[in-house]
């Protein structure tokens, strides 16, 4: 794995770990460097709850570095003598915690802190991280065992012909900047980024200013009203055409499509063609789940593949150059990833382990999506995914026990819709409405956990399905599908 070069004194390096542990007997205890999640478990740090993240960075034309710096405000859940943040591929200039110097150490992909005083429980404080970012680092994920020669395939950071756009998910978000890398610790964003003029850059979150510089520069802010987690962050900068609509109740609609040729075709125009149904999307969706959850929506598409998928960044949903393709092909991949808006970054997993629930949501709604539109037969389809439910299940595991880390960004969509329809098919349409309708309402911008879902099913249904989700969810063999018995593996 590569390591990169701390920018701290050997002297300060030797007084860290001493002095953290003085406090440690002294005031408090250090945070815990995990936050014990079983298939990232070097994934959040412990000890406080961020608030909200305070994000700058420069785009440099011609160049993979780029300044940048966080400002992190959090509150204390213990009494700390020291804490982490994750943190990769960065050169670290400066920490302060409270505005005075920190000792600071990276190891691994964690970013050590020894704040000069101890902080107390209930006490809110800020960590500014001032480093610089590199485009050009990949290391390879933590628990990863590639063959010798092979580089994991995947970008988080993703050049495009005018700029670059990041993929954090699963847990590749502390490559952009410092942070608790963990679904379950959400936070309101502000993003700040420095782009030459005659770039366009692009957040999460609201547009709030435009500040022009005497060095040809502009400095795009954006603001998030909702705590959202860290893996769905986007930041882009490129030549984008925006375009504007509205949504259901007015809601702001605005999309960035990149305006740079995509192996030697102009896409922008069939991009926008297809960007346009967004309000047809949401207006579908609205009606099954309930208003939109957060205060604006669009679609950013790239010039880029960017790795062959598309991925739910909060409040704006980013696509490769597949979002050209005509509305009836691309359509039910954009319902899916805004069905992530509820069900992913509204309502986030509380562990890696729950991420059926994003998942198989967003599936589910896709596909019924595309039945109510005549173009698949669903009920032929959903027959040929469950006879090959006991292959998936036996190679890649069960939906909510994965055996590889990185199954969680494809494994659980398909057997997460198969155990959602067969519980719409034994509680009725309606119920299965209200539990999806309760479940939003109670966890809407927290995250919720597979056991807190199944307690809602419980309570709104009347019955005790606990063994029906256990089945889908944990066992080693496909479960009978309800009221399908001819159906088998």
């Amino acid at each position: 794995m590569l390591r990169i070069a701390l920018a701290l004194s050997l002297t300060a390096a030797a007084l860290l770990t001493p002095t953290v542990d003085a406090l440690a007997r002294d005031e408090g205890s250090p945070g815990a460097r995990t936050l014990g999640d079983r298939l990232f478990p070097e994934l959040g740090n412990g000890g406080y709850d961020v608030l909200d993240y305070d994000v700058r960075m420069t785009y440099v034309d011609s160049s993979q570095l780029m300044p940048a710096s966080v400002t992190v405000r959090a509150k204390a859940t213990q009494n700390l003598s020291a804490l982490s943040l994750d943190a990769a591929a960065q050169q670290i200039k400066t920490v302060t915690v409270d505005g005075r110097r920190a000792e600071f150490r990276q190891e691994k992909e964690k970013l050590l802190l020894g704040p000069a005083s101890a902080l107390r429980a209930g006490k809110v404080f800020t960590i500014q991280v001032d480093y610089t970012a590199d485009r050009g680092q990949h290391p390879t994920p933590p628990g990863i065992n590639l063959p010798p020669g092979m580089q994991w395939p995947m970008r988080a950071w993703v050049e495009t012909p005018d700029g670059f756009a990041v993929m954090g998910q699963p847990d590749r978000a502390h490559l952009f900047f410092p942070n608790n890398d963990h679904p379950s610790d959400k936070a309101r964003f502000t993003f700040r980024l420095t782009a030459p003029n005659d770039r366009t850059a692009v957040a999460n979150g609201d547009l709030v200013t435009r500040e022009p510089h005497p060095d040809g520069t502009t400095t795009w802010t954006y603001h998030t009203a909702q705590p959202m987690p860290t893996h769905v962050v986007q930041l882009a900068v490129g030549r984008f055409r925006g375009i504007t609509q509205a949504g259901p109740h007015n809601l702001p609609i605005r999309s960035y499509l990149s305006t740079a040729p995509f192996q030697g075709k102009d896409l922008t125009d069939d991009m926008e063609r297809t960007a346009r149904e967004t309000p047809d999307h949401l207006a579908w969706l609205a009606k099954e789940l309930g208003p939109y959850p957060f205060t604006g929506y669009g679609v950013l598409g790239l010039s880029s593949t960017y790795n062959s998928v598309a991925l739910e960044t909060a409040t704006l949903s980013t696509y490769g150059a597949g979002l050209s393709l005509p509305p009836k092909e691309q359509a039910p991949t954009m319902v899916h990833e805004l069905t992530h808006q509820y069900f992913g970054d509204a309502v986030s997993v509380a562990t890696w382990d729950d991420m059926w629930l994003s998942e198989g949501h967003a599936r589910f709604y896709e596909r019924r999506y595309a039945a109510s539109r005549g173009w698949i037969d669903l009920e032929k389809e959903l027959k040929s995914l469950y006879q090959s439910d006991q292959k998936n299940r036996t190679t890649i595991g069960a939906a909510g026990h994965l055996k590889n880390p990185y199954s969680v960004l494809f494994d659980t969509n398909v057997p997460g819709q198969l155990m959602l329809e067969g519980l719409h098919t034994l509680v009725g349409a309606d119920t299965f409405r209200r539990i999806e309708h309760t479940f939003l309402d109670r966890y809407r911008h927290k995250s919720a956990s597979t056991q807190d879902y199944i307690t809602v099913a419980n309570e709104i249904s009347g019955q005790n399905l606990t063994d029906y989700f256990h089945s889908w969810l944990y066992s080693d063999t496909t479960p009978p599908m309800p009221a399908r018995p001819n159906w088998t593996t």
